[in-house]
């Protein structure tokens, strides 16, 4: 399938984690609507207008079916980050209010709920994965909300979620699920997951950038960003809000970028969800095989397309320019988990990250680099 992927021609690609390639059959979808269809939607009662806004709605029904979710409760975003601020935001919590999110979150799944007036607690790990025992006992009547990532970006952990969910009703507490790392990855079933709001973005699915997704209970929130398109009245008394989606997507959307995620959508489908998630998987075992007995790695987390390691006395930063050298791309750094490269008694590490076109050559490169790297630096 690399043949789809033109920019993989020249590189060998292991940053999925980060964002995924993008296939000729998104760049050309979104390419036609600017030739064929460009014009504002939901505003023009001419015909191209009309056929944008068919396309526009069309990319909701897509998710919708994707995920398995009314059309009517999904929220078109800049990306994940911008989703999880607007329920983070949009709850309005007060000084009254706790939030609990997980030690291994990513930073968009953290700083949003330290910025508002709720008190913020952190599940720790234990052996590895999400502590839930002390998730538990970390719940108060007081908790409003747990937000917990459904994959780790950083090390490939999986979130028990239908678990975290059963829990979080329980305790009459909202649960919101950050699966950017998870959706696009593997079949993703929200009504399964029983999730109160999950966010994702469209550039981590073969997608372009700029597009996230917000899915949930929309009618609890207060719109970010407010304007022209998101509005039903306008007088100088006041503003009236559309209900459903379109109340919380003021200003002009990215069309272009949902007509891309559209296609990225079809594109996934055709490969088949679950064909995407045992490939990834075998490539995580096939790296976990040939990395773990090199003599100077230490793994740190490995699962679900995610592989981060360290390298004796050489910085990630070091290891990540020599295979740069080598044609591979992989990443470098705390992957905006701070907190969990604490946990983990670090600073940084390498990650290389897989999906659907990642084959074993790409991976027997990373391993003829990673000697390259203690060649230079013996």
């Amino acid at each position: 399938m690399k043949e789809d992927f033109p920019l993989l021609k020249k590189t060998i690609y292991l940053d999925s984690a980060s964002t995924t390639q993008k296939p000729n059959q998104v760049m050309q979808a979104m390419q036609t609507y600017y030739e064929e269809y460009n014009a504002n939607v939901h505003r023009g009662i001419y015909t191209l207008s009309e056929e944008s806004t068919k396309l526009y709605e069309n990319g909701r029904k897509a998710v919708a079916r994707f995920i398995n979710a009314p059309a009517n409760k999904i929220v078109f975003t800049k990306g994940a980050t911008e989703s999880l601020s607007l329920v983070a935001h949009g709850l309005q919590l007060t000084e009254k209010d706790e939030v609990i999110v997980s030690i291994m979150e990513h930073h968009s799944n953290m700083v949003p709920w330290q910025q508002t007036k709720a008190n913020v607690k952190y599940a720790p790990m234990k052996d590895g994965k999400l502590d839930m025992e002390a998730l538990e006992k970390l719940i108060t009547p007081a908790t409003k909300v747990i937000s917990v990532g459904h994959i780790s970006n950083a090390i490939g952990v999986e979130n028990p979620i239908k678990e975290i969910a059963q829990l979080a009703h329980s305790n009459n507490t909202l649960l919101v699920v950050d699966a950017a790392q998870s959706v696009g990855h593997q079949k993703v079933d929200v009504q399964e997951l029983e999730a109160d709001f999950v966010a994702f973005s469209a550039h981590k699915m073969f997608g372009p950038m700029g597009v996230g997704v917000l899915y949930g209970k929309i009618e609890l929130l207060k719109p970010l960003v407010t304007g022209g398109g998101s509005i039903l009245t306008v007088t100088t008394k006041g503003t009236t809000f559309m209900e459903g989606p379109h109340g919380f997507e003021a200003g002009t959307p990215n069309v272009a970028g949902v007509v891309g995620l559209t296609a990225a959508i079809t594109y996934l489908e055709q490969l088949g969800m679950d064909n995407v998630a045992n490939h990834i998987q075998e490539m995580t075992t096939y790296a976990t095989s040939k990395v773990v007995d090199l003599p100077h790695i230490k793994l740190i987390g490995q699962g679900k397309g995610i592989l981060s390691f360290t390298v004796d006395n050489v910085h990630s930063h070091d290891v990540t320019s020599i295979l740069s050298e080598q044609g591979v791309c992989v990443r470098a750094g705390h992957h905006c988990a701070m907190p969990l490269m604490e946990v983990l008694g670090i600073n940084d590490c390498v990650r290389a990250s897989f999906h659907a076109y990642t084959t074993k050559d790409d991976i027997d490169a990373l391993v003829k680099g990673l000697a390259q790297v203690k060649e230079v630096f013996a």
